[in-house]
């Protein structure tokens, strides 16, 4: 089915239809038709698959699709166009240009934290930029995965874009076969897999993968509006994202303060109950809570640390001073738990800091511009925030990506659209003048063509 489905996709874009701006504006017009009319299904599908209040899944999800669309359908036609670029002097008389053109069949890979974004989002761009597209939603998320694949088939028809849903085996069947450019949102160990598959046949890749994501606050910082804003972007998705921090790095002397902060705006977030919150989401699957859970053994959990298997329910919980070889601070967490360790000097944070990966994100909190922009500058990372955290997300003027570990490549914005379009350099020379010094024979030409190269 899938060699044949791909085969369909490759036949019709050799038809050129996909290439139309018009064709590619109105495709996009279609689907934001249907998904403003399905807004109340994604929802429903989000809160069925992982309880996700209606609130995360707008702020997070929907609305961020819809600001995507609407950017694309007001710029496709800016940005598909040919951009002019300064000649060489050496090509004397010429005409430079860059062509942004498709890349032909994509295949994008959606994780499940945030299965409906995170699909479509980089499902938009595809098509914006003249694709075809495969779309492989998460089997761990099987409400809005059967919801996606409705939609597309009542947008699209299958040769332009489609759903493949299903587990492990259809992702290895679809990595199999040969694309033009992959697009992967996931781990960094399933990443990898997808590297050495695309590797094979040497397809372009985006990898959106983790890390373990630092999160420092100094002695200057503003605690009070810190624990807010670390809360928010903690457990908003009870903490499954990518970018949420991952631990905490603080000063010694603001650690009390911090928990004592921390306490009081977690029940104002999610009361003094959190797993009766409406507000609170849910662990993705069994698996997930087993592991989530596992950390939790031996930790002392200053803050929370209840759980609920059977509902998969795990409250945010901060842990104090846990070991760097504990289990808690080996990978990225993907969870609503947060270590706090304190430090005494800069030495303490860069010797933990340097002992992971590059992460995905960084952010430190501090009123001190001249601290805060130090430690920007010494540490490298996908993306991040001076006092607050999350936020750099929402910019699509920002690119989102990582670096080493964390991911190859970036998107948002315009960046999406160049993401799925290879550029194209194309030089028109002039015939009007023919420059005789780079022709054979080349004796005598040297020193003048060196004279030439020099003064350019």
């Amino acid at each position: 089915m899938i060699p044949k489905l791909l085969q369909s996709q490759k036949e019709y874009f050799k038809t050129g239809e996909t290439k139309s701006i018009a064709f590619r504006k109105q495709a996009l017009k279609r689907l934001k038709t249907e998904l403003i009319k399905r807004e109340n299904d994604i929802i429903e599908a989000l809160a069925k698959d992982f309880k996700k209040p209606a609130f995360e899944s707008v702020l997070t999800e929907t609305v961020v699709v819809l600001s995507d669309l609407d950017l694309m359908i007001k710029n496709i036609s800016k940005w598909s166009k040919p951009k002019r670029v300064l000649p060489a002097l050496m090509n004397f008389p010429s005409t430079d240009k860059l062509y942004s053109e498709p890349y032909g069949q994509t295949l994008i890979i959606a994780p499940w934290n945030y299965p409906y974004q995170l699909a479509i989002a980089p499902m938009v761009a595809a098509i914006a930029a003249g694709n075809t597209v495969v779309l492989k939603p998460s089997e761990l998320t099987p409400n809005t995965s059967t919801l996606l694949n409705t939609i597309i088939k009542t947008v699209f028809k299958p040769e332009h874009v489609c759903v493949v849903e299903g587990g492990v085996d259809v992702s290895t069947t679809l990595l199999a076969q040969r694309w033009d450019y992959i697009f992967f949102t996931g781990s960094v160990n399933v990443g990898k897999i997808v590297a050495k598959a695309a590797a094979e046949n040497l397809t372009p890749i985006t990898l959106e993968l983790g890390g373990k994501n630092p999160c420092i606050i100094d002695e200057t910082a503003n605690i009070k509006l810190t624990a807010k804003r670390i809360v928010w972007g903690k457990f908003l998705n009870a903490g499954q994202t990518c970018i949420a921090p991952d631990y905490i790095l603080i000063a010694q002397n603001k650690k009390e303060a911090f928990y004592k902060a921390m306490r009081a705006e977690i029940e104002k977030a999610y009361t003094n109950n959190p797993k009766a919150s409406e507000d609170f989401c849910r662990i993705v699957n069994q698996k997930n809570f087993e592991r989530l859970n596992g950390m939790l053994t031996n930790e002392n959990c200053i803050i929370g640390g209840q759980t609920d298997a059977k509902t998969l329910y795990i409250s945010p919980t901060l842990i104090d001073e846990p070991s760097l070889d504990s289990e808690v601070m080996k990978d990225e967490i993907f969870g609503p738990i947060l270590p706090v360790i304190s430090y005494k000097n800069e030495a303490e944070i860069e010797t933990i800091i340097s002992k992971y990966e590059k992460p995905l994100s960084l952010y430190v909190f501090s009123t001190n511009s001249a601290k805060a922009k130090k430690v920007i500058e010494k540490f490298s990372f996908g993306g991040g925030c001076i006092n607050d955290t999350v936020v750099h997300f929402a910019n699509h003027r920002l690119p989102f990506g990582g670096t080493g570990n964390s991911g190859i490549g970036a998107y948002h914005g315009k960046l999406s659209f160049d993401t799925f379009s290879h550029q194209k350099a194309v030089v028109k020379k002039g015939n009007w003048l023919d420059l005789p010094v780079r022709y054979a024979p080349y004796t005598g030409k040297l020193k003048k063509v060196k004279k030439i190269l020099k003064w350019l």
